[in-house]
Order: C-alpha cells, then sequence, then structure tokens
C-alpha cells in the first residue's frame, strides 16, 4: 500500500504544515509504508518526488527551482480509487497514491478543499471529511454550532471586511459594551495563533482588526477569560471516538503565542517544551472526565473522523470551562500528547489509516447512482436547455 502525504498549500501556516508532513512521512516509512511524498507550493504548483519527503530538501535551497520536480501530471484516466501522478515525457515515473493523508494547515488544505478532490476520485483518506473539515476551519461557525449545541463557549461578535468598513463606529461600540475589556481578535479561517491579538482599549483593538484583516476578510472578536489556564484534549476514532489525557499549556504572554507553539525552547505544539505542557493537566479528576466527555460529544456532533485537538479555556478562579476551537489537523498530529496517553505514534498512524480503510469502505456501500428516463423526455420538457440547430 502506498500512502500519499500532501503537504505545504497556500497557506500562512505552510512552514508548520512541511514540519508535519515530514514528521508523518518520517514515521510512516519506519512502518514500512510505501510513501509519496506530494508537496503543494505557496504559488500551488505540485511537487511529487521522493526529495520531497526529506526535511532537508526545505531548509537548503529554494524548493521552486526543482523545475523537474514539478514536471508531473495527474493522469484521469487511471485515478478512479487511487491517485496517479507522472511525470511528463518518455519513460515517466510513475507515483500511486492509495491512501492519502493530509498534513496541511489552514485553508486550501484542511478547510476542505483537498477532501473534496480525495471523494472525487473516490479514495481513502485520512482525517476529517468535507463537511467537518470546512466547518471547523471558521472559528466562527464553529462557535455558532457550540452555542447550539449548548456547548459553553466565551461570548463574541464577528463581521467581515464590508461591514467593518461600513460599520466601523458602531462595532467598536458593541464591543466595548458587550464583551468589555480585554478582547482577543482572530482572523475566523487561521491557526497557529496567527493573526491574533488582543486589545486593552478601542485604540488597540481597532489596529488589532486591521491587521487581522490582512489574513482574512471575516473576523471574530471574543471576551477574555480571566485567571486563564488553556487546555487541550486529542480526540481519536470514527464511530465510537475516544479521549486522550488533558493537556495544559503554559505561556507568558497574553495568549499562546506562534513562538511559544513552533519556535520558543522547540516549540511546544511539536511536544519539545517539556516545561511549557503539563501532562495530565492540573484538573480534578471530576474536571478532567467531564472534559473528555465533551471533547467526544464534539467530535461526534461536528461528524469528524480520524483525530481532532479541542482547545479549551478555564476559568481557574470560577472553575468555569469554555470550548474555544477545533482542529483538525494538530501539529506532528499531537503524537506527545497521545504518547503520554499511551498510544505510541506507530499504532497512532495505524489507527488513522485503518479509519479512513473502515469509512471508505462503509461509503462504498451507499447507492451513488440511480436509474432514470429522464434524458428520454428531454425533448418534452417546456423550459428549452440549448439550440439543438447549433450541437
Amino acid at each position: 500500500m502506498n500512502i500519499g502525504v500532501f503537504f505545504g498549500s497556500r497557506s500562512p501556516e505552510h512552514e508548520v504544515s512541511i514540519i508535519t508532513g515530514e514528521f508523518i512521512i518520517s514515521e510512516l516509512k519506519k512502518l514500512g509504508y510505501g510513501i509519496v511524498p506530494i508537496y503543494l507550493d505557496k504559488n500551488g504548483y505540485w511537487f511529487v518526488s521522493e526529495k520531497m519527503g526529506s526535511l532537508k530538501t526545505f531548509t537548503t535551497g529554494k524548493i521552486e527551482d526543482r523545475k523537474n520536480d514539478k514536471k508531473i501530471y495527474l493522469d484521469l484516466e487511471a485515478s478512479n480509487g487511487k491517485l496517479v501522478f507522472k511525470n511528463k515525457g518518455l519513460g515517466g515515473k510513475k507515483y500511486t497514491v492509495d491512501v492519502a493523508f493530509p498534513a496541511f494547515h489552514g485553508q486550501n488544505g484542511e478547510d476542505g478543499t483537498m477532501q473534496g478532490l480525495f471523494e472525487m476520485f473516490n479514495m481513502p483518506y485520512v482525517g476529517c471529511d468535507v463537511a467537518s473539515s470546512a466547518i471547523t476551519i471558521d472559528k466562527v461557525l464553529t462557535k455558532l454550532l457550540f452555542q447550539r449545541f449548548d456547548i459553553p463557549t466565551t461570548e463574541f461578535l464577528y463581521f467581515d471586511k464590508n461591514e467593518w468598513n461600513a460599520k466601523r463606529v458602531e462595532f467598536l461600540e458593541i464591543a466595548e459594551r458587550d464583551l468589555g475589556w480585554p478582547i482577543f481578535v482572530k482572523p475566523a479561517r487561521l491557526g497557529s495563533s496567527i493573526g491574533i491579538a488582543k486589545a486593552n482599549n478601542t485604540k488597540e483593538l481597532e489596529i488589532a482588526i486591521e491587521v487581522a484583516l490582512k489574513y482574512d476578510d471575516k473576523i471574530l472578536i471574543e471576551k477574555a477569560v480571566g485567571n486563564l489556564m488553556e487546555i487541550t484534549c486529542a480526540v481519536i476514532g470514527g464511530e465510537n471516538p475516544r479521549a486522550s489525557l488533558i493537556q495544559e499549556s503554559i505561556f507568558e504572554n497574553d495568549l499562546f503565542t506562534y513562538e511559544d507553539k513552533y519556535l520558543n525552547d522547540g516549540g511546544t505544539q511539536l511536544g519539545n517544551a517539556d516545561q511549557k505542557i503539563v501532562i495530565p493537566a492540573r484538573l480534578n479528576e471530576e474536571l478532567t472526565e467531564e472534559i473528555q466527555s465533551l471533547s467526544i460529544e464534539i467530535f461526534k456532533k461536528f461528524g469528524c473522523s480520524g483525530m481532532v485537538r479541542i482547545d479549551f479555556l478555564f476559568d481557574k478562579e470560577n472553575q468555569k470551562y469554555y470550548a474555544n476551537e477545533i482542529n483538525t489537523l494538530p501539529g506532528t498530529l499531537y503524537h506527545h500528547l497521545w504518547k503520554a496517553s499511551g498510544l505510541e505514534t506507530g499504532n497512532l498512524l495505524k489507527e488513522l489509516i485503518a479509519i479512513a480503510e473502515e469509512r471508505h469502505k462503509k461509503k462504498s456501500k451507499f447507492i451513488s447512482s440511480m436509474e432514470s428516463d429522464i434524458l428520454r423526455f428531454a425533448n418534452s420538457v417546456k423550459l428549452r436547455i440549448g439550440d439543438e440547430k447549433n450541437i
């Protein structure tokens, strides 16, 4: 079986995706799978070759200079239930992908776009489907559904760029009146803490919104949680998901920054900064079980599959928690949290692939076509479809 690992793409989280993709490739090789590394650069060009399966390829030189690696095409005739890539020219190498393993972060990959491609080619793929990916990438839609499902979440407002330009003063007044200070500002469809800022007054809020609008035209602003502890619970499975231990993230700034997650002391999201994460989180047994149970409920209600990470904000003084975000592809699969929970990386990957295959197998049993005489009677339809003289 050949596993195609897809990573990169047109997203501010491009570099984070490369790290996750290379991690998955390295671990899958240890398990003996055939690997097809598939890298999408920042301009949307596709590169398929063994060279893309090495982190050194991306740390030395410009990947865009490897023109021969992108002289490749997708064989549409052969790609049914799989993807078949071929190098251009006589005797070009062929790469067959039996199961897709997307390792994208953010837009143009984690948001349901690539999942739609896999669905069109009727092939198994790891992780959430089109609908759950598209919903959870959007922080606004996610919080609206939290409210609909009576899942506790922080108070918030949202608007798009056109609304902001038309009603700037009104939004600033509503934010101060309904949310109070401080306020967090986030691009609606971006992760890794990119574009997020904390505002303590109207001027800071206005600046933070303008910065966030550089990344997305839809903005979420939400009430801050006092006495904050940021906690995370991962969930894995298909129809019968289970939760990991809960992780507590320790940070010195007003928020868990991109630098905290990926750069400082090796990055907590990559599981390298042991002094900045606590597993299990310092919560009592009752709260721990309650949050784990809620995480599984969220996983099910949002139609998730494979593995997700659910982030919560916890008010230590009032002992209240708020569901914050759902991440359908945590950096390097949050393997450190699963390892602490008793699931080694190799078994984590095997389980994710098995879940993907089982979902595809079940889906293939559904009826996808229907015999109909509608075309025989098309000429009798009063609404003329086209000019037959020009056909």
